[in-house]
């Protein structure tokens, strides 16, 4: 099933602001001002480095954390600010997360059954125990375990399995979005293609949309209809997965690209990675607006160094058209 880019969007989120008190009495602003949209049926890829405040915004969105200022609409539903109990319930059956360590996430005393049943129980969404049975086990099997997992331990699992255990907890109330925060980061190389395939067949089979939190952007392309770059915070640039990889404005976004390698030995051979420093940029995120580079592809920036990109971009863009012509004579 496609994103449905017609419809309303399923989550709004404008202005989103996550501060934290530290000892000195200060308050670091985790996020600062981040504003975007997820459609029905769409995986929004989330992607920086370690700190930017990617997980920050995924338990801002879910309510783990109470934003500090901003607005988040989900469903139709203001969701920001104190819920009533209606919206809590909606929220909490509507929207599931499927956290990074499979294992701290996973309760080691509870049996998987009664881990992924758990909020059909909270909820009494089942008329008896073997309803809730069935559900179980079509939960397992859709997730690629076997029904007799539902009585081992999670101490008994692979980390793969773990996080189908985890991918099935989140899938039991058939939420209508799931915040994946860094959940194949703590996975091995072909395990994480295995859970990103399932997730794939999942979403086309159910129709959830995803907000999928990585910093791997090999993954994050293969998955992902649109793309936000975070750093420090801000949201520096957002597009289709074409948009961003073919098109990178900002100079974070293109050192992040430069520094995936290539299959290609060649290729890798000549690849130079593109250096970025925020502090040495000359670069204030706190200054930056939103500027359309084209289609649904924006960059934050201010005026003049919108204009520098652009040159800057251009003259890459022939440098690189010459360099192909000359290879290819």
């Amino acid at each position: 099933m496609a994103a449905d880019y017609n419809a309303e969007p399923l989550l709004t989120v404008e202005g989103l602001t996550q501060a934290f008190p530290v000892r000195t009495g200060d308050v670091v602003n985790a996020v600062e001002n981040v504003s975007f949209q997820i459609y029905p049926g769409e995986t929004y890829g989330l992607v920086g480095e370690s700190g930017s405040g990617k997980s920050t915004i995924g338990r801002s969105i879910i309510r783990l954390y109470r934003p500090t200022a901003g607005k988040i609409w989900f469903h139709g539903m203001d969701i920001s600010g104190k819920m009533s109990r209606s919206t809590q319930k909606a929220l909490r059956t509507q929207m599931q997360m499927i956290f990074q360590d499979p294992m701290a996430s996973l309760n080691p005393r509870k049996r998987v059954g009664d881990i992924i049943g758990e909020g059909l129980d909270i909820h009494r969404t089942c008329r008896s125990a073997g309803e809730r049975a069935s559900r179980i086990r079509e939960l397992l099997i859709q997730v690629g375990l076997e029904p007799g997992h539902a009585g081992r331990y999670p101490h008994q699992l692979s980390g793969g399995q773990r996080q189908r255990v985890g991918i099935a907890r989140a899938l039991i109330l058939d939420p209508k979005l799931i915040i994946a925060d860094e959940c194949i980061s703590a996975l091995d190389g072909s395990i994480q293609a295995q859970v990103v395939n399932l997730m794939k067949e999942i979403q086309e089979k159910t129709g959830t949309a995803y907000l999928f939190i990585a910093h791997d952007l090999s993954m994050v392309k293969y998955i992902s209809d649109r793309i936000g770059v975070l750093h420090l915070g801000h949201l520096l640039e957002t597009g289709t997965t074409e948009e961003i990889f073919k098109n990178p404005i900002h100079p974070y976004t293109r050192s992040l690209l430069s520094a995936i390698p290539s299959p290609n030995p060649l290729v890798e051979k000549n690849r130079a990675a593109e250096r970025y420093d925020y502090r040495t940029s000359g670069i204030d995120y706190n200054l930056g607006t939103d500027h359309l580079v084209s289609g649904s592809h924006y960059v934050k920036c201010t005026d003049e160094e919108w204009e520098q990109w652009k040159q800057w971009k251009q003259k890459a863009d022939s440098e690189y058209f010459v360099d192909i012509s000359c290879r290819n004579r």
